[in-house]
């Protein structure tokens, strides 16, 4: 049976996972893991290592406190996260395109 936590990390872990632009596949090989068994976590049916919770911090950039924030983003959060995530796109122009008409339509 799932717990709660299990199931909100799990949803951070797909959504930073998303956000780096990572599949399922790439990532779970990336920190060591089966896709099924990354699967699990990110559906909150499985919870991870420590070891491998370690790994999916320093693959996607965040830190635990980040990934196990669970209340809504604070506003200086979500502009310190844009911020962080721009520079990360700047040499990837597929990213930047979309960024820049997502942001252009909201004006």
């Amino acid at each position: 049976m799932k717990s709660l936590v299990q199931e909100q990390l799990g949803k951070r872990v797909r959504l930073f996972r998303k956000i780096k632009g990572y599949s399922q596949e790439t990532f779970a090989e990336k920190i060591g893991i089966a896709t099924n068994t990354l699967s699990s976590i990110e559906t909150g049916n499985a919870f991870m290592t420590a070891p491998t919770l370690e790994k999916i911090c320093n693959i996607l950039e965040v830190t635990p406190k980040e990934l196990f924030s669970f209340e809504d983003e604070s506003e200086d959060f979500m502009y310190d996260f844009i911020l962080k995530h721009l520079e990360l796109i700047k040499s990837n122009s597929e990213r930047l395109k979309i960024v820049y008409n997502v942001i252009k339509g909201l004006f």
